[in-house]
């Protein structure tokens, strides 16, 4: 994704390119619906659980979640359990936290939503 502004650097994207998949723009968008969300792991691994959406196989939403976090889209805080959230979906997972849309996150939806891009595009 390309913000498509003249580029002067404005500090939003560090003047680079944004891609994102479909899969990617699906889940992002969900955090445009609920900010803050459920995350759980197994101890010792770092693939990330949220069984709240069931639009994809657990572990390939992990995979997505993970991608997410890694372009700075969304934040994964395994130290704060969602408040006034029942994990009682989580009981093989014992690392529970939650997840947030980052700064930049709501930047790049902001940016769907003003210019129409949509996963086809």
């Amino acid at each position: 994704m390309d913000c498509d502004r003249n580029c002067g650097n404005c500090g939003g994207c560090g003047g680079r390119e944004l891609t994102l998949s479909e899969e990617e723009i699906r889940v992002l968008r969900t955090f445009g619906e609920f900010p803050f969300q459920p995350v759980a792991r197994k101890a010792g691994e770092q693939t990330p659980v949220c069984r709240e959406h069931t639009f994809f196989p657990e572990t390939f939403l992990g995979s997505i979640l993970l991608l997410l976090e890694k372009k700075g889209l969304i934040a994964l805080d395994y130290d704060m359990a969602l408040g006034g959230f029942s994990y009682e979906a989580y009981p093989d997972l014992s690392v529970r936290g939650s997840m947030a849309l980052t700064g930049r996150g709501q930047d790049v939806l902001d940016l769907l939503e003003i210019n129409g891009a949509s996963p086809e595009e």
